[in-house]
């Protein structure tokens, strides 16, 4: 045996679903200062978001497993909390893909976007929850509790990504933004959410948490929304849920005037009706505005196209980033509101989701040429542009046209005016309020006077009177998209935004809304947006003054208003998914060819075997219920090698391949999401064998008791819970899997090259263990194709090309070598040198070697042999190592050779090895009887196959032989306590023995017992080494081919450094069994013999570098020398030197002794020349 170089609480929710706790994310319950900071940000109000989706995932779990488990338990209510949760948590995504995490990618580099590919996962399991909804369950048991499983793994899914964002996101937005900054971010969170939705979002909200953390998070919203009393009313009603807000004063109905805003009695409503009878109508106002919009966009093209001037480019795309998403956000109202109104079978999604794609490619064209800049072909991009604009105004124009004649007779025919108006108000309300901001005086700016004030007439009359803030906002804003000149007042009724303000501020606006200046106090700090502004909102003239307020939001200085995908937000077929081409161009992110051949693929191919055990688990589990004790011990064995393996890879990930990305100083921050995302699924994996363990427990009992209804409903439920969590762990860990080839797997490509790619592999590799390997490598290979398991093997041949790995592979894993011809030239021991050297050379066909038969070597005469022993020594190719083992084995050929005709005739001895030298027991301890040698303690000898004798180890065969033992072509051994020879095993096979073992430790390849020390054998020294294993205090290094402390990751590299002899006692370091010492120059030697050599010298006795820190040597001869005076003819005198240590040249003052490097200050030097001219003194 050689030595290896040393170096100096989850939450278990009822049905199986593992939730995560996090580890140092935002308390609201901790009082330590650095959480009071944090509990006195606005962010803070993030945490009550997630406290409510958090239990309406609970509630919702709970409730799915009623639906599994109960009969009677109705699905409507079920599928309306599915509907609402997707609709929340959806609107939650997109507002914090759209505000949040593009502000943080500012000021955070390589965050945020593996949280936005998180939320793309979480649509697909919301997709394929909500195809389960789809399909006739009411019958059927096993999709009742599939569902109840997907309901689970949504709900471990979205609380983990919680989780992670209150452990990294919400401290960074804390850290790196200001208070008015986060309250920022707030808001427009807050404003990017369809006003629908809050009307629903605020109130559910408010009901999810305490009343103490209900007037936390008031505090926190007042923070957070601007100091207008209009805006916070609109706020708290809807977190208050009021269904009736107070009444309209009287006074309103005595005003002496009344603007198009205002509110309109009853009876004054049917007095209106007949004018405008069709309200509906004004779905063409929307058409008109879109396509006058779009033209002025196609004739900005064409300017562009003829001044060949692209400097605005920025506000163009900005133009049409604005008419984009009033497009979108039209479609979605009409698939949403209008068309299931008039008629459930009408649709128009593939016409919208083409629009989409339209304007998608028509903003990549922009964004093209802005990045191209001066480099672009102007004629060929503007002709593209006018292309483009065009293709969108006929598609456009064309749908317009079908709806009109389609939809709007419907709707005039089967609707009352007042049915028409609430259809147009909560087509409306699908927008958030920082787009209706911009969109309301644009639409308004389009119409004639007439037009606008039926417009906003209609508004009001359609309104619930709970909306009458609401609407007053959206009154105002209307009204900036008129002249300043012009009011859309009529009549002799009071302004209705007047006297809003006047029953709640008690101050007395002198006019109408459109007139008033707008009460800003901090407007310095939140700037209104007009114009394109933050919005990207088209260039039209708007009042600056009005008493109804702006939403005040930033300026784009935080990085906000990037418009992501929104056709999402209608949840149809047209959803984009995560492999789509419209995702890859919002991420940035492309998917991999995986044929490419990189090395660093090797770890991606083990995704797939993961993904196909994951599989087996997510479905086989489901037959846990039977009680079957053979399939469940299965199960329990598959599940644990699944979960040892996937623990090795997340762990070479961790420490080798993480820490390299992050190397890179474009590429920080781009893994610690993954590293979160280890450790809870080590969590999960935890809790199902924990689970697992009580399932097989339970099912003993069940089979001794006589209980049998309790605990057959016990392990029923039992086996549903981990059907659950197996659900879980195989949806998060697809989707872990899903965001490393999406994100990480591309940067390999980018940042390193192919030979770091190979040390990363030779690095994973070497922390490795031989029982890992075992284990995984049958269990990757299994999914492979033959290319995919040659280029593989490729891989980790040439990251392992210095180390024995091929010949241990080819040991252990016969008939599976990438060499056809290993396991052939294995086949007879008998007929080989070594077993182990000749499958290395019949690996690797380049390198020409030495290889005789025994009957050969008997054939040569003295002189042959001594040509053939010349030739080995001559060949460059062979190592050190093996070319000493080849000619020991030569020199000694003839006594070899008449051995092995010896064997034969021995086979006919008695087993209990009578007649045989040695066959009697040895002891390490006389006195106790303990067996062993001086070497080591074992109970057993072994029969060495060069002369059949039995030696308890082989270095006691060494000490009185002629030759060396060859321990590895070992077959047989002699227990020392029954004294029979058999088979060599960890065990002794007799019956008397009962199973007696030969030591703690056995190693089948190097057949080596040790009973006292822990052990490991490492497949690419092909030895095994004293130390708990690889990866756990050692690992191999594949250019020293040598196991280091695993504190010595960062050494200096020699190729093959330890295959060679021990400078000072001229031992072979390989495979020697006493402690090696790494030198700082790379070169190594025994401990024992740095000690010794230590005591008089200080230099590597092979390169004469420094073997240490000599500061205070060196220090002490700098006094020496200047307290030294030479003689008067020596003085001026000056020798050239050259520096060992750091190889430079120079000259110092002549002495007999010491001469110091005017570089590095060492006097590790040695004289080159000495000048007896040249005077130093200068």
């Amino acid at each position: 045996m050689a030595t290896p170089l040393t170096g100096l609480q989850h939450r278990d929710v009822g049905g199986g679903v593992a939730v995560m706790a996090t580890v140092n994310q935002i308390d609201p319950g901790s009082n330590n200062n650095k959480t009071s900071k944090k509990q006195s940000s606005p962010i803070h109000i993030f945490l009550f978001f997630h406290k409510a989706i958090r239990s309406e995932l609970d509630a919702l779990h709970r409730s799915a497993i009623d639906f599994a488990t109960k009969s009677h338990v109705e699905i409507e209510p079920l599928l309306n909390r599915y509907h609402f949760l997707r609709s929340i948590y959806k609107h939650h995504c997109n507002a914090e893909d759209e505000v949040i995490f593009p502000a943080l990618d500012i000021r955070v580099k390589n965050v945020a976007r593996t949280y936005s590919l998180e939320h793309e996962g979480e649509s697909v399991i919301f997709d394929q929850l909500f195809a389960l909804l789809d399909s006739d369950m009411q019958n059927e048991e096993s999709l009742r509790r599939e569902l109840a499983s997907c309901t689970g793994a949504l709900q471990t899914s979205i609380s983990q990504h919680m989780s992670k964002e209150e452990e990294q996101v919400l401290p960074l937005l804390v850290e790196k933004f200001s208070f008015e900054e986060q309250a920022s971010l707030v808001w427009q969170f807050l404003c990017s959410i369809p006003v629908n939705m809050m009307a629903e979002f605020l109130p559910w909200l408010s009901a999810s948490v305490s009343s103490d953390e209900q007037q936390e998070m008031r505090s926190s919203l007042r923070k957070v929304i601007p100091e207008e009393k209009l805006l916070q009313q609109i706020i708290f009603t809807w977190m208050d849920g009021v269904s009736v807000f107070k009444k309209r004063k009287s006074s309103e109905e005595d005003a002496t005037y009344q603007c198009a805003c205002s509110s309109f009695r009853d009876e004054n409503r049917e007095s209106l009706d007949s004018p405008l009878d069709r309200p509906v109508d004004e779905i063409l106002h929307w058409h008109k505005a879109i396509k006058k919009e779009l033209i002025d966009i196609a004739e900005s093209a064409r300017r562009i196209q003829l001044s060949g001037d692209f400097s605005d480019l920025s506000a163009f795309n900005k133009r049409l980033q604005f008419i984009a998403e009033v497009c979108i956000f039209h479609s979605i109202a009409e698939d949403k509101v209008i068309f299931p109104a008039v008629d459930a079978e009408l649709s128009f999604a593939q016409e919208h989701a083409e629009e989409e794609s339209e304007f998608d490619k028509f903003r990549c064209l922009i964004e093209s040429i802005e990045k191209d800049g001066a480099n672009s072909s102007s004629s060929e991009f503007c002709s593209k542009l006018c292309m483009h604009a065009d293709h969108i105004m006929s598609i456009l124009d064309k749908h317009f046209k079908n709806e009109e004649l389609q939809v709007l007779p419907l709707a005039r025919k089967h609707f009352s005016p007042k049915r028409q108006r609430e259809l147009l108000y909560q087509s409306l309300c699908v927008m958030p309020l920082r787009l209706i901001e911009c969109v309301l005086p644009w639409l308004v700016g389009s119409l004639t006077e007439e037009e606008a004030k039926s417009f906003l007439h209609n508004m009001h009359m359609a309104a619930p009177a709970s909306d009458t803030a609401l609407v007053t906002l959206f009154s105002g804003w209307a009204c900036k998209g008129r002249p300043r000149e012009t009011c859309l007042s009529s009549g002799t009724k009071g302004c209705p935004a007047k006297a809003f303000l006047e029953n709640n501020d008690g101050s007395t606006p002198p006019c109408c809304p459109c007139n008033q200046p707008n009460k800003r106090p901090n407007s310095s700090s939140r700037k209104e947006s007009n114009g394109f502004g933050t919005q990207g909102t088209p260039s039209i003239q708007v009042k600056q003054s009005c008493c109804v307020p702006g939403l005040g939001m930033k300026s784009n200085n935080l990085g906000t208003g990037s418009v992501k995908s929104l056709r999402s937000l209608s949840f149809g077929p047209s959803s984009p998914s995560s492999s789509s081409g419209f995702f890859n161009w919002e991420t940035g992110i492309s998917l991999i060819d995986e044929g490419t051949g990189r090395p660093i693929d090797t770890i991606f191919k083990f995704h797939k075997a993961i993904r196909k055990d994951l599989e087996f688990l997510d479905v086989e589990s489901g037959k846990l219920n039977e009680s079957n004790e053979s399939f469940l011990h299965q199960f329990n064995g598959r599940f644990r090698l699944l979960w040892g393996l996937y623990r090795a890879h997340s762990n070479a990930e961790d420490d080798i391949v993480f820490p390299a990305l992050e190397s890179k100083e474009t590429l920080h921050n781009v893994s610690h999401s993954y590293t979160l995302d280890h450790k809870q699924e080590e969590k999960l994996f935890e809790d199902i064998s924990t689970s697992l363990f009580e399932l097989c427990e339970l099912h003993e009992t069940n089979s001794i008791s006589s209980d049998s209804n309790d605990n057959s409903r016990n392990y029923n439920d039992l086996a549903t819970k981990v059907q659950g969590m197996c659900k879980s762990i195989r949806v998060t860990l697809d989707q872990h899997i899903l965001r490393e080839e999406l994100e990480l797997w591309p940067l390999f490509d980018r940042h390193f090259s192919v030979e770091e790619q190979d040390k990363l592999v030779g690095r994973i590799i070497g922390t490795t263990g031989a029982e890992v390997l075992q284990s995984m490598l049958p269990w990757v290979t299994s999914v492979l194709t033959q290319e995919e398991h040659n280029r593989m093997m490729d891989t980790w041949k040439q990251a392992t090309k210095n180390t024995m790995f091929t010949e241990w592979l080819n040991e252990w894993w016969e008939g599976s070598s990438p060499s056809s011809d290993a396991s052939a030239s294995a086949s007879e021991s008998e007929n080989n040198v070594s077993q182990v050297g000749d499958v290395h050379e019949g690996l690797d066909p380049n390198d020409y070697t030495f290889k005789p038969g025994w009957k050969d070597i008997f054939r040569m005469n003295q002189n042959e042999l001594e040509s053939e022993i010349r030739k080995v020594s001559r060949d460059p190719t062979l190592d050190p190592r093996r070319k000493a083992y080849l000619i020991q084995n030569l020199m000694t050929s003839r006594w070899i050779a008449a051995q092995q005709k010896l064997p034969q005739g021995r086979k006919g001895e008695t087993s209990d090895g009578e007649g045989l030298h040695g066959c009697s027991p040895s002891f390490r301890d006389a006195e106790k009887q303990v067996f062993g040698c001086e070497h080591y303690k074992r109970n057993c000898k072994l029969r060495a196959a060069c002369c059949q004798e039995l030696f308890t180890c082989r270095f006691c065969h060494d000490n009185v032989s002629d030759h060396t033992m060859d321990r590895k072509a070992t077959t047989e051994m002699m227990c020392m306590k029954c004294l029979k020879i058999q088979p060599v095993g960890p065990t002794c096979s007799t019956p008397s023995c009962n199973g007696f073992s030969m030591a703690k430790y056995y190693c089948s390849y190097c057949k080596f017992f040790d009973d006292e020390r822990t052990v490991y054998h490492c497949p690419f020294c092909n030895l095994c080494r004293l130390g708990k294993g690889l990866g756990i205090d050692f690992f191999h290094c594949m250019t020293c081919n040598y196991c280091l402390g695993i504190k010595l990751v960062d050494h200096k590299c020699r190729e093959k450094g330890l295959e060679t002899n021990c400078p000072i006692c001229c031992d072979f370091l390989f495979t020697s069994s006493a402690s090696v010492r790494a030198l700082p120059c790379g070169h190594f030697m025994h401990s024992a013999c740095f000690q010794a050599y230590a005591c008089t010298h200080y230099i590597c006795p092979i390169c004469s570098k420094s073997m240490g820190d000599m500061s205070v040597y060196f220090g002490m001869l700098d006094a020496l020398m200047s307290s030294e005076v030479l003689p008067e003819e020596y003085r001026n005198r000056c020798q050239d030197i050259l520096c060992n240590d750091c190889d430079k040249k120079g000259s110092a003052p002549f002495h007999w002794l010491y001469h110091k490097c005017g570089s590095c200050g060492s006097y590790n030097t040695r004289v080159i020349k000495v000048d007896t001219i040249a005077d130093c003194s200068n």
